[in-house]
């Protein structure tokens, strides 16, 4: 099966987002996103073509 780049999120499935802020370790607090349309691969299945047959 060929796949092809998410058209919701253009490849780029996962994101870190940054909370503000830091911990009392000075690391930067961040939480991670994912697309919801390809479910963080940043690829969707082609579309199968329905139509006659010639």
């Amino acid at each position: 099966m060929t796949h092809r780049i998410c058209p919701n999120c253009d490849g780029h499935a996962s994101v870190a987002i940054t909370l503000g802020g830091r911990d009392t370790h000075g690391h930067l607090r961040t939480i991670t996103a994912h697309c919801p349309a390809c479910h963080g691969t940043g690829t969707r299945p082609a579309r199968t073509r329905e139509g006659a047959r010639a």
